[in-house]
């Protein structure tokens, strides 16, 4: 039997079935339509944006996928990135006058498969202009137990430097990238020992181990006040040592990061400049800076607050699964 014939056989019996059963699939329809209801009742406006650009986010933890498009502007072809979130088009629209705005879509991240991840995956994301991250998490919260079907569910909140402290004796703010590694060898993470990180990749290493496996256990756990040099696209707090950003978590699992947005273009073009330094020190490639997000911040982003939820693993709570294959109808493993 040929190689072509024996690939064709094994394409042929390849499991055909979608991971989610039917009652998974009608809970999804559910879940996405009461979410659609509350943003109509509310006022803010359901939007579409482009998922294959020319630039993206320069986030040295996330990684887009590319794709290759040759045809009529490009007859030499050019590389599009596949969004790993559909915030710069969103703020773009923002800063035309959109006024509250939200989007249900797919988003793409490369490298990332497993229990918990598929390269694609769908994603809520939505800006509220006026609001800051308080007025943010409460909408959230509203937002969340709609989904969950579960208007009960308890919350709390924490803020970052407080459960380092607690929970490690750190002070996340004078400990060093010396210090955070002792702590990582002293409780015997394994590799721990042959990792070369900065500070922030000690930080991130410790809150996975340490902290956040015991976020949400009981309820919502919104942890807040970042490090600084965590602000992502987040504005930061009068302290300048905290970011106005937070993630929501439940049973240890993180459901949503949100910002107070960082609306300074001048700010925002130095972050993408610092991300692809420290992309390249890492030995990953530099992304194209998205120049038209930055026009659209200098011609001027209101004031505003944005969070992105993940849908898959927001369903995966409410049915109570333990794999994201089970609420998708083709995980990686079946396409």
């Amino acid at each position: 039997m040929s190689a072509g014939s024996k690939t064709s056989n094994r394409l042929a019996n390849a499991e055909w079935r979608p991971g989610a059963g039917l009652h998974a699939l009608r809970t999804r329809a559910a879940m996405l339509a009461d979410i659609r209801r509350y943003f109509a009742r509310v006022g803010v406006l359901e939007v579409e944006t482009p998922l294959a650009c020319s630039t993206a986010g320069t986030d040295p933890a996330l990684q887009p996928m590319l794709a290759r498009f040759r045809g009529p502007i490009f007859p030499d072809g050019t590389d599009l990135y596949l969004q790993t979130s559909p915030e710069f088009a969103m703020k773009r629209l923002l800063a035309a006058g959109s006024g509250p705005i939200y989007q249900i879509c797919k988003a793409f991240r490369d490298g990332e498969a497993g229990r918990l991840h598929n390269p694609e995956f769908s994603i809520l994301e939505w800006y509220r202009p006026g609001y800051g991250v308080a007025r943010l998490i409460e909408e959230v919260t509203t937002l969340v137990r709609l989904a969950l079907a579960d208007s009960a569910i308890p919350v709390e909140q924490h803020s970052y430097a407080d459960l380092f402290q607690t929970r490690l004796g750190l002070d996340v703010f004078a400990a060093t990238a010396e210090d955070l590694r002792a702590v990582a060898l002293r409780h015997t993470i394994l590799g721990a020992e042959g990792m070369t990180l900065d500070r922030d990749g000690w930080l991130d290493l410790l809150l996975s181990y340490f902290i956040q496996p015991d976020l949400g256990r009981d309820g919502l756990c919104f942890l807040t006040d970042y490090p600084a040099s965590q602000a992502a696209l987040a504005r930061l707090n009068p302290d300048g040592r905290t970011a106005a950003r937070f993630e929501l978590f439940l049973h240890g699992i993180e459901l949503a990061n949100g910002f107070h947005e960082l609306v300074d273009g001048e700010e925002q073009a130095a972050r993408f400049e610092a991300d692809n330094c420290r992309r390249r020190s890492l030995g990953r490639p530099g992304i194209r800076i998205d120049g038209r997000l930055l026009g659209a911040m200098r011609h001027g982003l209101p004031d505003c607050a944005g969070v992105a939820v993940g849908l898959d693993r927001l369903l995966m709570a409410r049915l109570g699964a333990d794999d994201i294959d089970a609420v998708l109808s083709f995980s990686l493993q079946r396409c």
